[in-house]
C-alpha cells in the first residue's frame, strides 16, 4: 500500500510539473494520475489530516468561501490544504492532496479546507469524512449535467442523512439550503439583517417558491437577491431561522465594503476588499465557520480584511488609469449580481461578455432568457457591449431582445481582439464577464495589459 501511495504521489507530482512547462493549468491533471494509478490515493492521504476536513458547496460563492476559511486557519497559525483554484471534481481535490503530499505520499497539516462540486459532494464526503461542511446556496446551473435543481440538492441531502454527525454551517436566507438542518443534529446559520426594501433591482430569478417541505407557497416579507431573503411557509410553518451570526447591509466606499456582524450579543466590524452582496455572504459563511472552530473573532475579522480574490472572483485591476473588474458567470442568479456591478458605476462603461459552451459550461446556454438583461434597458446610453466567445453571437441576439440597441453591441469573436476593444473604449471603466472556460484566457490576457493587479486607490466610478 505505500509503495502504491508512493507511486501515485510521485507521478501526480510529474504530471503537475509537465503541465506547467507545457503552458498548461492543469489544476486536475495530478488528480486524475494519481487515482487512475491508486484509487485508494485521496483516503491515505486525508486519513493524515490532523484536526479535520471542511467542505464547502453549493451553487454560487464555493471559491471565495472556502478560499476565505483557509486564509482565516492559516492567520490562526494553522496548517491548511486547499483547492484554491476552483478544481472542485474528486479528480481537483485529491490533486490538492498530492501537491500537499511528498514524495512519499506524508500529509503535514492541520485543516484540510475544500470547495466541491455538488455532484461529487456524495463521492468526496464518502472519502474525506468532513468534519464541518458548509452550504451557500442553491440556484439552476448547468441544466444538462445536473438536471433540476431538486436532483442537485438530492445529492447533498441523502449524504447528510447518512452522517447526522458532521457539523453544518448554513445560509438562513436561502430555504433551499436551510432545510438541511432537519438531517444533522449541529447546525449554525448566517444571514443579512432584514432590510427595508422589499425586492432588488429587476425581475431576478428565483428558485424556492414552494415549502421544501409541504409544497405550500413560501411568503416574503423582503428578499436580499434571487430567493434569498426573509420567508415563511403558509402551510407547515418552515421559517427562516434566525441566524447564529448576522451582517447588517453592507456600506460600499470606493472599492471596501464595510459591515457590522452580530454573534452571541457581540458586534464586529468587518471591512472587505470586495464588493457585492454575495461577497458579504461568502464572508459571513467563512466568519461563521472560524466562530464553529474557535477562532478568534479578532483574528477571523483581519483576515477577511485581507482577501485576495481567486481568479474571476470580482477581481480588480487597472488599465492605463482605468478600473478593471473580472467575474465568473456561469447561472442566472450569479450574472444577475454581477449585472448589479454595472449599476454601482457612477460613469460610463464598457462591457465585455465571453460566453463559450463546452462541458465544463454547461452546453445549454438557454439560462441567458432567464438572467434579467432587460434591466439594461434603462442605462443603454452609459454603457457599451462587446461580445466574444463560442456563443457570442447568442449573447448579441440575447442582449438586443433585452432592449439594448444594436448599435451598443458589438460582436468580436477574436478574443484577443475583443479584450482590446473593450480596454480601450471610451467608458470609464471596464467590466468582464466570462463563463468557466473562457474565464482563464481572459484572465491570461487581461493579465499581460494591465498596468497594477490592485484597486486600493482607484477612483469610485
Amino acid at each position: 500500500m505505500r509503495l502504491r501511495l508512493c507511486a501515485a504521489t510521485l507521478a501526480g507530482k510529474v504530471a503537475a510539473r509537465l503541465a506547467r512547462l507545457c503552458g498548461r493549468r492543469g489544476s486536475s491533471l495530478p488528480g486524475v494520475v494519481a487515482l487512475r494509478l491508486y484509487p485508494g490515493v485521496l483516503a491515505r492521504l486525508v486519513s493524515q489530516v490532523r484536526t479535520g476536513v471542511i467542505i464547502v458547496t453549493g451553487t454560487n460563492g464555493k471559491t471565495t468561501t472556502s478560499n476565505m476559511i483557509a486564509r482565516m486557519l492559516a492567520s490562526a497559525g494553522f496548517r491548511v490544504i486547499n483547492n484554491r483554484e476552483g478544481a472542485n471534481l474528486i479528480t481537483g481535490v485529491t490533486a490538492a492532496f498530492v501537491r500537499a503530499a511528498d514524495l512519499f505520499g506524508r500529509i503535514h497539516c492541520d485543516y484540510a479546507v475544500l470547495e466541491v462540486d455538488e455532484a461529487s459532494f456524495p463521492r468526496v464526503a464518502a472519502q474525506t469524512n468532513p468534519r464541518l461542511v458548509v452550504v451557500t446556496n442553491f440556484f439552476r446551473d448547468q441544466l444538462d449535467r445536473y438536471g433540476e435543481l431538486d436532483t442537485t440538492i438530492s445529492f447533498i441531502r441523502r449524504t447528510l442523512a447518512e452522517r447526522p454527525h458532521i457539523s453544518l454551517v448554513l445560509n438562513a436566507d436561502d430555504p433551499l439550503v436551510a432545510q438541511l438542518a432537519r438531517y444533522v443534529r449541529n447546525t449554525k446559520f448566517y444571514g443579512l439583517a432584514p432590510r427595508s426594501a422589499g425586492a432588488p433591482r429587476g425581475a431576478t430569478s428565483r428558485e424556492a417558491r414552494f415549502c421544501p417541505f409541504c409544497g405550500h407557497s413560501l411568503e416574503y416579507t423582503g428578499y436580499h437577491y434571487s430567493q434569498l431573503g426573509i420567508y415563511q411557509c403558509t402551510g407547515c410553518g418552515f421559517a427562516r431561522p434566525r441566524p447564529d451570526v448576522e451582517a447588517a447591509a453592507a456600506a460600499v466606499a470606493g472599492q471596501v465594503m464595510r459591515s457590522r456582524v452580530r454573534w452571541e450579543e457581540k458586534v464586529i466590524s468587518v471591512v472587505l476588499p470586495t464588493q457585492g452582496v454575495y461577497n458579504l455572504y461568502n464572508a459571513l459563511a467563512a466568519f461563521t465557520t472560524g466562530m464553529v472552530l474557535g477562532i478568534d473573532p479578532a483574528t477571523a475579522a483581519a483576515s477577511l480584511g485581507h482577501y485576495t480574490p481567486a481568479t474571476g472572483r470580482l477581481e480588480g485591476f487597472l488599465y492605463r488609469g482605468k478600473p478593471v473588474y473580472l467575474n465568473l458567470v456561469k447561472n442566472p442568479a450569479g450574472f444577475n449580481e454581477s449585472l448589479n456591478l454595472l449599476f454601482a458605476g457612477r460613469g460610463t462603461g464598457d462591457v465585455f461578455i465571453a460566453i463559450n459552451d463546452n462541458d465544463a459550461d454547461g452546453h445549454d446556454i438557454s439560462w441567458l432568457w432567464d438572467v434579467d438583461f432587460e434591466v439594461l434597458a434603462g442605462v443603454k446610453d452609459k454603457l457599451s457591449f462587446v461580445c466574444s466567445g463560442k456563443r457570442g453571437a447568442e449573447m448579441a441576439v440575447r442582449l438586443k431582445y433585452a432592449g439594448v440597441p444594436p448599435r451598443k453591441i458589438t460582436v468580436v469573436d477574436n478574443l484577443r481582439a475583443a479584450i482590446d476593444c473593450t480596454l480601450n473604449g471610451r467608458g470609464g471603466a471596464a467590466y468582464f464577464l466570462a463563463t468557466y472556460t473562457a474565464l482563464w484566457p481572459v484572465e491570461k490576457l487581461l493579465r499581460r495589459r494591465v498596468t497594477r493587479t490592485a484597486l486600493e486607490n482607484a477612483a469610485d466610478v
